[in-house]
């Protein structure tokens, strides 16, 4: 008997909710998250529903924490994707955990999974339209593609940052972007593909949150002026997710997809200084 198909996705929230319904169905589903609680509701539902669900409680800061979750994907049967959705923002978390999290974390995630990516396997790391706005020197983008993940930490560039949460989430949604371009030749060499979406604004409790902050009526603005108009929905990135983990994506890695109602367009070419 074959082994079943394994997907694993971080995070329990909206995007990754909407991602484990969406590319669920007829495959052993692993959830992770740092809240044990949120996991907990999260897994209950899904398996109400009909869907093969587990759950790993996991802090994707942790190396040890992800080596964790990819041994229990291992286990489990054949990898299908994963799909890491699970991050911190910047109107609720410090610099420093920006850094170990949305950056360290996805790139401890992108190392641990290689060695489980065979044939047809696929990975999609969500980062963010903010990573669209990072202004690194080329060195400084190498250095955030290619160096260990282990010393991504301990670069000139992050401890000498000197920035809000806001420009520290920039940092790590670019290093995002970066390290899954320098990944992809790995995963390529296994049979699998690697790509990072990039969302704009998308209506999660996460974005509520953003949304409330300070900055939240630019972020509104925004959306009026680039002609959107509403925020994106958790099932849109679940379909993106869908097609970069599908059959019909077979040429498509090491790339980033926006999913942000042309916010990156109208900021490049519409917006007035």
């Amino acid at each position: 008997m074959n082994a079943p198909d394994v997907l694993v996705v971080t995070g329990a929230g909206g995007m990754g909710a909407a991602v484990a319904r969406r590319l669920g169905s007829g495959r052993t589903l692993l959830l992770a998250d740092a809240v044990p609680g949120h996991l907990d509701r999260a897994v209950t539902a899904l398996r109400a529903e009909g869907y093969g669900a587990r759950g790993l409680v996991t802090d994707i800061a942790s190396p040890a924490a992800v080596a964790e979750l990819a041994a229990a994907a291992a286990a489990l049967g054949r990898l299908a994707a994963v799909v890491h959705t699970a991050g911190v923002s910047a109107a609720t978390s410090t610099v420093d955990r920006i850094m170990r999290v949305d950056l360290a974390g996805t790139a401890h995630l992108i190392d641990a999974f290689a060695p489980l990516a065979g044939p047809g396997a696929a990975v999609v790391c969500v980062a963010s339209m903010a990573g669209h706005y990072a202004r690194l020197s080329p060195a400084d983008e190498q250095a955030l593609a290619t160096t260990p993940a282990t010393d991504l930490l301990d670069l000139d560039l992050i401890t000498g940052f000197d920035g809000d949460p806001v420009h520290a989430y920039i940092l790590a949604k670019r290093a995002n972007q970066v390290r899954v371009e320098a990944a992809a030749l790995t995963y390529h060499r296994r049979g699998a593909r690697i790509n990072t979406i990039s969302p704009g604004v998308i209506s999660t409790p996460m974005a509520r949150v953003e949304q409330e902050s300070p900055s939240g009526a630019h972020m509104t603005a925004m959306l009026d002026a680039c002609g959107a108009g509403r925020t994106g929905t958790p099932a849109e990135i679940a379909e993106a997710a869908a097609f970069l983990t599908g059959p019909h994506s077979l040429y498509i890695t090491g790339t980033d997809l926006l999913v942000d109602g042309g916010q990156a367009a109208w900021i490049r070419r519409h917006r007035v200084s």
